[in-house]
């Protein structure tokens, strides 16, 4: 999701969809839910080349929408991340003994792909909680939050389907971001 906000007004400038994992190679969908098939070295090197190989993909997507963007007169000042709300992951051997585990590391796993490629591309990655984001809203946005949340809810009109749930919040963190970042140019976006 990228977003730019011109005098208060909110316009999706691009949205999208990434896959970051390969096709066709076995149980990198759910690589924690393959690995808890594997014994515990074999489990560390598949889920290390599905790691790699995620990032990859997902470099090349945000290296995408990077230029994409760029070929638009948009410049994309940071990106942001929406975190889990649980504790740190404990040891792999503990993961895969736990199906919730298993469960919370496949989230983490896509999430920290889309870091370290945001990061290797030089961008900027902030990170919100979900169960924080009402009080982010409210200390950037002040007596604007409200407009801000009705604009992302109706923007779906204007795009058409779907406009869900994790699309709203994915527009939402980045117009926090955009708000933050100093000295951004009128035509930036995130």
């Amino acid at each position: 999701m990228a977003v730019s906000n011109s005098a208060g007004t909110v316009e999706v400038i691009d949205r999208r969809r990434v896959a970051i994992t390969t096709p066709g190679t076995l149980g990198a969908n759910q690589p924690y839910h393959f690995a808890e098939n594997l014994d515990l070295p074999e489990a560390e090197k598949f889920l290390g080349n599905c790691f790699a190989a995620s990032k990859r993909l997902a470099m090349a997507a945000v290296q995408d929408v990077v230029g994409e963007l760029g070929g638009r007169q948009y410049r994309v000042v940071g990106s942001a991340v929406l975190l889990a709300s649980g504790r740190p992951l404990p040891p792999l051997s503990k993961i895969l003994a736990s199906h919730a585990l298993i469960h919370a590391a496949e989230g983490e796993f896509f999430r920290e792909a889309f870091s370290k490629a945001c990061e290797g591309l030089d961008l900027s990655v902030t990170g919100f909680r979900e169960r924080n984001l009402d009080e982010c809203v409210q200390t950037t946005f002040g007596k604007a939050a409200t407009r801000m949340w009705q604009q992302i809810s109706t923007l779906g009109r204007s795009l058409g389907p779907p406009w869900t749930k994790d699309q709203k919040t994915a527009a939402l963190v980045a117009l926090i971001v955009l708000a933050n970042k100093q000295g951004h140019s009128h035509k930036s976006s995130l």
